[in-house]
Formats: C-alpha cells, structure tokens, sequence
C-alpha cells in the first residue's frame, strides 16, 4: 500500500498485515509467526472494537505502523510489537513480561513508553500544558516514541475527514500544527511535515485551500511543459557528463504556497517558485561531494544563478542529517527556478529523516539529534519551570533555519537564525555566557545585541564583574541560553535573599529582638508587599531601609508582650475565624443541557469565570474539551467575535449537591470586629460553605478574600446584598477567576 492510502483500501486489512510482517522489516521468521498467532487471538476474543473513526483498533494500528515502517523508516520487531500490540497491553490482555518473554526487552520498553503517552490522552485529547513534561519524558527517553506519535497523528489527519465532525478535525489540526509538524520538521521528515500543515489547512481554512489547490490544478499543464523545457538540455549535457541521475519536478505543498502568499501579501499569479527541480545522483559514498558540485557546475554554465539563494547544506548538514545542495537559476521566460542536487542516500535521508539517518550509522555523525534530546532533557530537569515554560522551551528548538557560525580556532556552531551574540556565548559555555561582555565579529566590535549572519567568525570578550541581567531574556532566542539565565537569575535572587536575611538576623540580636514570624510577616505585608521574597530583594537593591522596619517591628513587638491593643482595635488581618472552614470535593457531574437537547457529555466550567448554578451561561467547545461560560466572562466578547459560529447555547437543568466554588472579594476598615461580623453572616446563610479565607490589610482597610461553595447564584446574592449592609464594609464583589 502506497503512501497516501485511498479510503477504500482500508478494508484490506490482510493485506495491509502481509505487507508490514515482511523479514526485510527487521523481523525474524518466528517472530512473523508469533505475532501473527497473537493478533489473531486478540481478534477473536473481540478486543479490536470500533474507535472514532469508525473502524476497529487493528487496523488502526496497522495503518500507523505502516507509516512508521514505511513512510517513517522505522524497522525492526521491537517497533511493530509496541505499535500492534499497545491496545492489548492497555486493556491488560497480555502483560508486558509477556511481550518481553516473547519479543524481548526492546518491544517491551518501547510498549511501556507509548503506554505512558497514552494515558495523558485518556483524560485530554491533546497533549496540553499540564502533561507536556510528560509527553517530553517518554520522548527524551526514547525518540522512537515520537516518531511513532507523528505516525499516528498522520493517520489521525488522513482520515479526519471522512470520520470526524468539524469541532474533532478542528482540535486534530490545532495540536498538529502546534507540536507534530514542527518536531516532523525537526527529525527531518519533510514529506510528512509538509502534508500534515497541508491537511491542517484544509480542515481549518478550507476556503484558501481549495483556492489554491484549483489555481495549481489550472496551472499544472503549463507548469509541466516548463519543467520538460527546463530539465531537457540538463539531461543531455548530465548524460554527456556520463553521470547516472534522476530528475524529479516538484510543486511546493499547499501550506507553504499558502504562507508566501501570507507573508509576501502577494497574489498568487506572482509567485515564481511554485516548484523545483530534484537532481538524484546514483554515485558511491566517497564520491558524492565531488559529482553535486560537478552538477552544480554544469547547471550554473547553462543557467544564471542567483547567489543569495545558493544554500550548501552537503559541506555543513542540517542539524537534523539533512544534506542538499539548493541552487537558483533563471531559467526560460526569465523564470527562477530552485534546483535541489543529491546523492540516492541524501535523498533518503532527506525522505525520512533520522530513521534513514540511522541506516547510514556510522558514515555521518548523529550530533544534531544528541544536541536536540540534550535541550530536551535539560528543560525537564529544571524543576521549578512552569508549564509554559516547558512548552516555550521546547518550541524555541524547533527552528526552521539555521545559521552556521564560527569560532576564532574554526569550530562550527549551528544556531538558529535571528541568533545574537550572548546566544553564541551560551552555546560556548555557561561561564562564558554569564561573563560576556561584547564579542569581535569578522575583526569588527560588537555588543551582545549584535545579530549574526551565516559565516561570521565570532571572538566572545568576557569580564570577570560581568553578570546576567534579566534583560538579556529579550537578546537571546535559544532555548538553552534563555534556560541558562532563568537559572542563574534565580541563583542571583536567593543569594540576595539570604545576605538580607542574614543582615535582619543580625540586626535584631544586636538589639535583643525576639523573631515573630507572624507579627514580621504582617508587617511587611502592611508596606504593600505580597511575598517576603520581594521584600528582601527590595531592601537589598537599597529602595526599603531596615533601620525602620525594625523600629516599627519592636514597636509591634512591645503592645504584643504588654497586651495594650483592644479586641475591637486588632487589625482585621490578625483574624482567625471561629467557623470550620469546609473542604469541599468536587463530584459529581454538573446538570447542564448544551445545544437545546444534548445532555451527558462531557465538558468543564470555565476557570476564566467560574459560573455558577443560575448563572446565564454558552458552551464554547476548546481545544481541550466543551467551555461552559457565563455571557458576561471577560473573554465572552472575544469568544463571540472571533468564534461565534462554534459557540453553542446552554442553559442549567438543575443544581450539583456539592455546590459551586465562588470568590469574594470584600473590602472594610481594619478592625477585627468587622472580619468576626462577616464570618458570621456568611455561617448564618443557608446553602453556603466557607471554604477558606485571606485577609490583608493596609492603610487602615483590610482586603479580605474569601472562598466560598454555593448552590446558586441566588444564595450568592442575598449574601452579598447582607455583606453590603454590615457595619464597617466598603465594598463586595464577586471575582471572576479563582486562583489558589
């Protein structure tokens, strides 16, 4: 079965099996043999029931693995075992010490990998920030699994079509576009990169893709009547040559017609590149080099070149194994014309990326896919990243160029294009980073903004006084370089902290104070400052004087000790309620009817603004499943003006036993007295739990956030309308977004 499978060829499940358990897969004889005995036991006990797509799960799972073994590269038993079996290892129909008995430890391991994948998609159907780390650690520990992962989403995409509604095809696409396509790009595979953006086009932006999938229909028979007229003389003065070659013509995908138009706001009409010309050269492995520059020459005598466009990517490869040479030439009719000359194992490479890469071990190096895997596993060892940071990481080494730079002894740096010269430092070393202070670019000086061009030769000039600043972020554009300043920023901060709480520890022995910490941190929170972090870091850059803060803390300290404050006099932040504030688990399915009828399905309340039963509420079907949202959310406006053709009415058939989780926000003079009266009304209301409570105060008022459960946006606002009326309140409203 070819590439590209037709929707009808799928019922030839036999056939599809026959031709992936060959022995020029990797297999063994007796491997065929037993796995061909399991899957037909797993097929009669009925394991391979219907998926979304309306077909059962071996075939599914034939269809990727053909485009693994295939389309991929991919061989070997381990890699068709984890793919044929991974369903029946789920439903624990077969253990992986079996596999492991019967395939061996790599089928095993491999199986184990894509088994914790799976599970981050039973809850999401997309990989999301709060599972990306994970998603990642399957992939840095073997990149097989990614591989396997694009295999599948391909097919996900191939079938989309026929299988899935617009909203499945929608969220199919966003999450290929965002991550699949880039690391297909990444790994070298270019075909499938190209037809994932080109099917993503078609299901999100179908009017632009079928004007110019017509347009390129209309132009085919002129545009193949070039090429003939093109290529012809090259073939007879390549055969004069008496080198063996293939030529090929190939139009450029529709996503990338798509993004020039896009870029260049051009018509289509001007584009003069809709194709290129493909040189395959049949030669030997140490005469490859030597027969491209032959071709190159003989092409450039007939054809003018353009020289900025020469890219000579045979002496230095792409990071991720890519060799090419990529020439253009004005060609007939003063037409630009890109040529791509190659060897037969540069165009495999080129076809199928590092599994290809991998058949040729040992001819060429394999670092761009240990320095790719090194990024990877460096944003997951940073612990206190967030998820956006990850993911922000991990994209930024997805690059799409790349620029070959040098150092003063002639070693090769590859960095993304728009690299400046602190990215270059950081490639270097860490210590070199941190310590740049300008840099010599081709014998010309520069500072650390400076942007590098392809072949610049680069002397980094450090300081031994030098350190990073936090404005270096918005310099660099590597992943690791900005990982790397994160990281030593923050090593700078604690360091401050830790001489300023050392200063404060010694100030206060000095003057034979006792350390309270409540009394201390409230203190500083009455200066304005959330967290005691800040504070420290204020006082170290010398804009908060201690001398002060400790007077105003012994100040504290002493009516402590005398017992001189009044009850009605305490500050509302020193408040502890006398209620038992409720921890409340959320189950229990939300009774709600979206679409007028559709009751049962799965979907969320929006964190954005949390409604409530009572609430006038619409779905809005997210990527990561239906929003329920009230009509007056921040983001309504956006929502309806951007998407109003997905948003889909809803409406509250009834109210969750447990309640809704609802943030309060009061504002009153600081006074005790006047906390105690609000937890009081609040214990006093019926249909209402008081979950937790915090309390800040400043310049004689008091800002109190309270967490509350509610059954419905009735109770909510006769307790609110109490709240205004208590003696000592400012002000009541209800937020929005609840954080923690």
């Amino acid at each position: 079965m070819k590439r590209g499978y037709k929707l009808d060829e799928l019922n030839d499940v036999g056939e599809l099996l026959r031709s992936l358990l060959r022995t020029e897969h990797g297999l063994t004889s007796d491997e065929v043999h037993l796995l061909l005995e399991r899957l037909r036991g797993f097929e009669e006990q009925g394991l391979y029931e219907k998926d979304d797509f309306g077909m059962d799960a071996l075939t599914r799972s034939l269809l990727t693995a053909h485009v693994v073994v295939e389309e991929i590269g991919l061989e070997g038993c381990g890699v068709l075992t984890a793919v044929l079996l991974q369903k029946p290892v789920h439903k624990g129909v077969i253990s992986l010490e079996q596999v492991r008995k019967d395939f061996g430890d790599d089928a095993a391991v491999l199986l184990e990998l894509l088994l914790k994948v799976g599970k981050l998609y039973e809850r999401d159907h997309i990989v999301t920030s709060e599972n990306f780390s994970h998603f990642l650690l399957s992939f840095a520990e073997d990149v097989r699994v990614i591989l396997i992962l694009i295999g599948d989403r391909l097919v996900n995409l191939r079938l989309a079509g026929k299988f899935l509604d617009e909203q499945a095809r929608i969220d199919l696409s966003m999450e290929a576009s965002y991550l699949y396509a880039p690391l297909a790009h990444r790994l070298g595979l270019y075909n499938i990169k190209s037809e994932m953006e080109d099917l993503c086009l078609k299901y999100t932006d179908r009017e632009t893709y079928d004007f110019i999938k017509v347009k390129l229909s209309q132009t085919k028979k002129s545009r193949d009547r070039y090429i003939a007229s093109f290529i012809t003389p090259i073939e007879e003065k390549l055969r004069e040559a008496g080198l063996k070659f293939e030529i090929k013509g190939r139009t450029k995908s529709i996503s990338s017609i798509r993004n020039k138009l896009k870029k260049q706001n051009i018509e289509f009409e001007a584009i003069y590149d809709l194709f290129a010309i493909r040189i395959i050269l049949d030669v030997p492995l140490k005469k490859e080099r030597e027969q491209c520059w032959r071709v190159y020459s003989v092409i450039t005598d007939m054809y003018q070149p353009n020289p900025k466009r020469l890219k000579d990517w045979i002496s230095v490869p792409k990071s991720n194994g890519y060799e090419s040479l990529h020439i253009t030439v004005m060609g007939p009719e003063n037409r630009w014309v890109e040529v791509q000359i190659r060897s037969e194992r540069m165009d495999e490479i080129a076809e199928k990326g590092l599994a290809a890469h991998w058949r040729y071990k040992g001819i060429k190096s394999e670092r761009g896919l240990d320095e790719f895997m090194t990024e990877v596993r460096e944003a997951l060892e940073q612990k206190d990243k967030s998820s956006e940071d990850v993911i922000s990481d991990f994209k930024l080494s997805l690059y799409d160029e790349e620029i070959y730079v040098f150092t003063p002894k002639g070693d090769l740096i590859k960095l993304p294009k728009g690299a400046t010269v602190l990215d270059f430092a950081f490639a270097i070393h860490t210590n070199v980073g941190c310590k740049t202070v300008s840099a010599r670019v081709n014998d010309r000086n520069v500072g650390i903004r400076h942007t590098l061009q392809n072949g610049d030769t680069v002397r980094i000039n450090t300081s031994s006084t030098q350190e990073p600043k936090a404005d270096w972020l918005n310099i660099v554009v590597t992943s690791k370089a900005k990982s790397k300043i994160k990281q030593l920023l923050r090593a700078q901060s604690q360091a401050k902290v830790d001489l300023v709480r050392e200063e404060i520890q010694r100030r206060m022995r000095n003057r034979k104070l006792d350390y309270d910490e409540a009394i201390f941190t409230r203190l500083i929170k009455r200066k304005g400052y959330k967290a005691t972090t800040n504070f420290y870091l204020d006082v170290s850059a010398g804009h908060t004087e201690l001398g002060a803060l400790l007077d105003e803390y012994k100040a504290e300290l002493d009516k402590q000790v005398s017992g001189s404050d009044e009850a009605e006099h305490l500050s509302a932040d020193s408040f502890i309620t006398t209620t038992v504030p409720e921890q409340i688990v959320n189950e229990g399915p939300e009774v709600l009817v979206i679409d007028s009828g559709l009751t049962g399905i799965e979907y969320e309340l929006a964190k954005c603004c949390n409604p409530i039963f009572g609430d006038k509420v619409f779905a809005y079907p997210s990527k990561n499943g239906i929003k329920i949202h009230r009509m007056d959310c921040p983001n309504a406006p956006e929502l309806f003006r951007e998407y109003g053709h997905k948003v889909l009415k809803a409406q509250w058939a009834g109210e969750k036993q447990d309640g809704y989780e609802v943030l309060v926000r009061i504002v009153g003079n600081d006074d005790i007295a006047v906390a105690n009266n609000i937890t009081s009304q609040i214990s006093k209301s019926s249909n209402i739990t008081l979950r937790r409570y915090n309390i800040e105060s400043l310049d004689g008022l008091f800002q109190g956030y309270f967490y509350l459960y509610v059954q419905s946006l009735g109770a909510l606002n006769t307790l609110i309308s109490k709240l205004r009326t208590t003696k000592g309140v400012k002000q009541v409203d209800r937020i929005d977004q609840i954080g923690e």
